[in-house]
């Protein structure tokens, strides 16, 4: 598939992915898998305690990968939690652990029949990452992975404040136009 037939499959939205219908949700997780602050925090809420007693057999995840779950009592059939980097200054292999959580992610999505996948700003909170420098890092990949594969057939980013939502959007309208 054509890398701007993919368009189509991309979008933004301003809200709460805890609250977004989708067959997998995207959880900015940590290295250990145990719940935390911000998005992965709020996804382990509200999943209830199943998620992690699930996140608790899988030993962990390193930097760069993902893993699934069940989504519990989410509106998503699955989780998968990506763990990105904590950024650092950019020259330590930060931007290519990004992307690969990201491609593991949607691999991961494919595997299981995904149709929706909903990620968040995977970095961009206490992790420090730059919001223009990941939302290129992640657009950019996913719009490379989904020209590869099949599914999932719609990915969205579901972004928690207008700052977030409002860079991202400037970058995915860049890409579109390059």
């Amino acid at each position: 598939m054509n890398r701007k037939d993919v368009w189509r499959r991309v979008s933004l939205v301003r809200g709460d992915i805890t609250r977004q219908r989708a067959d997998a949700v995207v959880n900015a997780a940590n290295a250990h898998l145990a719940g935390g602050g911000g998005v992965d925090g709020a996804i382990h809420r509200a999943a209830g305690p199943g998620l992690l007693e699930a996140c608790s057999k899988l030993g962990g995840c390193p930097t760069g990968s993902a893993k699934i779950t069940p989504g519990f009592d989410l509106p998503a059939k699955y989780v998968i939690h990506a763990v990105g980097p904590r950024y650092r200054d950019g020259r330590h292999g930060e931007a290519d652990d990004l992307a690969s959580c990201y491609r593991v992610a949607l691999r991961l999505a494919a595997e299981h029949h995904c149709e929706t996948v909903a990620f968040s700003a995977i970095s961009c909170g206490i992790y420090g990452y730059p919001l223009e420098e990941a939302a290129h890092i992640s657009i950019d990949t996913a719009t490379r992975v989904l020209a590869e594969q099949a599914r999932p057939d719609q990915v969205v980013w579901v972004l928690f404040d207008d700052r977030t939502y409002d860079v991202f959007s400037s970058v995915l309208a860049d890409l579109k136009a390059g």
